[in-house]
């Protein structure tokens, strides 16, 4: 028996999953914009979102969050963080009992400073839930571009049944049961491609490139064991394959933020220019509040931090980082 997905978010990435893993089993996607939707159904495009790409024919669009999740065998939720808790208490009414649920929002709550699985346990407690994540530019998978991803949830049982309903093509998914690693890898990378974003605006060169992604990953590192990842899962798809993926495209939406700080244009205007979001620019602010909390050193971030927050600039990023006093390789700093 093929399991139903009931897709939440119809985003590039949410739009993305959903034609994969129509391929596989039939699936319907949850989106808020009506003109979406009949674009789905009738033409199998999402232009705003993807542009020239040919949905997967058997994919079908709705507007009723019930009629989504009230037949589905596994829940996927592909809405921003900041909007996760709000969709899936409306969706909860709806969903049958013990079915999956499987994030995709690589962010942190602001408010709670929770992962979106901690939520989804808070909200639906007794469903397995999980996270598909790693190195993920929803563009070109969609055009059948080589790529991996990990699915992590702690039973592995599930883990390897939804594998071949994500699974498709030049799509391979792998299975990992370090839930907490592989979900704070793709919620801490983004502010590093911001950070990455703003030196390759700034024409810093791909030296500073290299070197902000390789401090990232030791920051990232550092705060994700503090939080109860291992550190293996951090030098895996989910922590340094995400990582280089999202600090070296001009596809990565935090990249673009970056890029344009580093242009000289403000935050204002540059998520006003968007259609999407940039999980970075508030999950920055989040993990300032837990590197305090765990006590663990994030010079980047705090630099980061400055330039979204408090009025800095790139030079006086750049500046913070090189007064910043200089460690082993393997001590933090």
């Amino acid at each position: 028996m093929k399991l139903k997905v009931g897709l939440l978010g119809g985003g590039s990435w949410g739009t993305t999953v959903a034609s994969l893993t129509a391929k596989n089993t039939p699936t319907i996607i949850w989106a808020r914009n009506p003109k979406a939707v009949n674009e789905i159904n009738e033409f199998h495009t999402n232009e705003k979102y993807l542009p020239n790409a040919k949905l997967t024919k058997s994919l079908i669009a709705s507007n009723s969050i019930k009629d989504t999740v009230e037949n589905a065998d596994v829940i996927v939720m592909g809405v921003p963080s900041q909007s996760l808790r709000k969709v899936l208490e409306e969706a909860k009414p709806h969903i049958r009992p013990w079915v999956p649920i499987i994030n995709l929002a690589k962010g942190l709550e602001i408010s709670t400073k929770m992962r979106m699985t901690e939520i989804i346990e808070e909200i639906m407690p007794g469903h397995p839930t999980g996270v598909l994540t790693g190195p993920n530019l929803a563009k070109e998978i969609h055009f059948g571009k080589a790529a991996a991803a990990v699915i992590a949830m702690v039973d592995n049982t599930i883990a390897k049944k939804l594998q071949t309903v994500f699974s498709s093509g030049l799509f391979r998914v792998y299975t990992n049961n370090d839930v907490i690693g592989c979900e704070l890898g793709g919620a801490l990378k983004n502010i590093y491609a911001i950070a990455t974003g703003m030196g390759d605006g700034a024409n810093a060169g791909d030296n500073t490139r290299s070197a902000l992604i390789t401090r990232g990953l030791a920051e990232l590192t550092r705060l994700g064991i503090a939080m109860g990842g291992k550190k293996s899962t951090f030098s895996g798809l989910a922590g340094m394959g995400d990582l280089v993926a999202t600090c070296s495209s001009s596809k990565s939406r935090n990249h673009h933020v970056g890029f344009q700080i580093g242009q000289g244009k403000s935050l204002e205007q540059i998520i006003n220019e968007m259609n999407e979001v940039a999980e970075g620019v508030k999950t920055t602010k989040v993990v300032m509040e837990l590197a305090k909390e765990y006590k663990i050193d994030m010079p980047i971030t705090e630099e980061i931090y400055k330039v979204l927050y408090e009025g800095n600039n790139v030079n006086d990023a750049f500046k913070g980082l090189l007064q910043y006093e200089i460690g082993s390789e393997k001590e933090p700093g």
